[in-house]
């Protein structure tokens, strides 16, 4: 028995190119291969806000006539977008990945079968997923170690001391332990001198967990 097909996912994609004929064959095979074209960009000028309006799954930046205005849509798209900027080339062109590389894209695909294309796309999604893990795992590791920080601060505490309390506030709320220690953080930023007095939340307010602080 042969493994079972897999479930491909319905994107929304941003295309970009100088060359409008490219463009068009381009929409044509992120089409046929299921997806949806939500915008076709030629212009510098006005990539950027349709990346922000649409927020795009995936946007596919096609190497056209000049590799600077290539480099520019890159560089705007990449501004607006929180999702991965993937560069089209014809043929390796080791300088344009480097520039590209430089401005943000994420990955680049020579222009192959729709098939191809499409693999290419899966590959970099997931490994756009897994970046944004780690990233999101290296930011909560650095949230914790500044909560840490604020407690031995406060409490004349050593580090294991003040992740025990962090701890121990997690388990009996039924919160994660990132989640405790950016309450921390932003309880602190709040007590510090200009804070806004309306940002201060109350203590008597039942909506909020006590936090470890004095």
């Amino acid at each position: 028995m042969g493994e079972p097909d897999r479930v491909q996912q319905h994107l929304r994609v941003l295309i970009a190119n100088e060359k409008r004929d490219r463009l068009e064959l381009l929409a044509q095979v992120v089409i046929a291969l299921g997806h949806d074209v939500i915008a076709r960009e030629i212009y510098v000028r006005e990539v950027g806000s349709a990346t922000a309006r649409e927020q795009p799954d995936v946007a596919i930046v096609g190497l056209g006539i000049s590799s600077a205005h290539a480099l520019d849509l890159i560089a705007e798209i990449v501004r607006e977008a929180s999702c991965p900027v993937i560069a089209l080339l014809h043929a390796n062109d080791p300088a344009y990945i480097h520039e590209a590389a430089k401005r943000g894209v994420f990955a680049y695909i020579i222009d192959g079968t729709p098939e191809e294309l499409q693999s290419a796309i899966d590959i970099t999604l997931q490994r756009f997923s897994e970046y944004q893990n780690l990233q999101g795992a290296f930011g909560r590791r650095a949230i914790i170690e500044q909560a840490k920080g604020i407690l031995m601060a406060r409490h004349a505490a050593t580090a294991d001391k003040a992740f025990a309390m962090l701890r121990d506030h997690s388990q009996r709320n039924g919160r994660k332990v990132a989640d405790v220690a950016a309450a921390v953080v932003e309880s602190h930023l709040l007590l510090l001198p200009g804070a806004e007095r309306s940002e201060v939340v109350s203590p008597d307010d039942p909506a909020q967990p006590e936090l470890p602080l004095p």
